[in-house]
């Protein structure tokens, strides 16, 4: 499970396996690095998203407003939330190494308020 108090890969896996909503992982580049298995069956392509740009699967403006979230995550910006609808709340939020730099993102799901 660990090793000098880190855990394993396996066990970060095990872990994000077990959210029931999707978690997608991308770099600074929009390439998609992880996707939890509520992901895979959430996206269409699933599995087939690993190393592709996630900007391919949005429209134009999306584009730009993950393009934009990222320029501002750069400059220190946490979180934004990026879709709030009858389905979902999805949030773009930062990753950054112990040293605070960005080294990418996770879209992160919630059910909208009041469900």
């Amino acid at each position: 499970m660990t090793t000098e108090n880190n855990p394993s890969a396996e066990f970060l896996a095990d872990l994000l396996n077990s959210l029931k909503n999707p978690l997608l992982v991308a770099d600074t580049d929009h390439k998609v690095l992880y996707l939890n298995r509520a992901a895979e069956d959430f996206y269409t392509g699933g599995s087939n998203l690993l190393g592709s740009s996630l900007l391919a699967c949005h429209n134009q403006q999306s584009q730009q407003q993950m393009r934009d979230i990222l320029e501002r995550m750069q400059e220190g910006l946490d979180e934004e939330i990026i879709t709030d609808n009858e389905k979902w709340r999805i949030y773009m939020r930062a990753m950054r190494s112990a040293t605070g730099e960005l080294v990418g993102y996770y879209e992160r799901y919630e059910p909208p308020r009041g469900s």
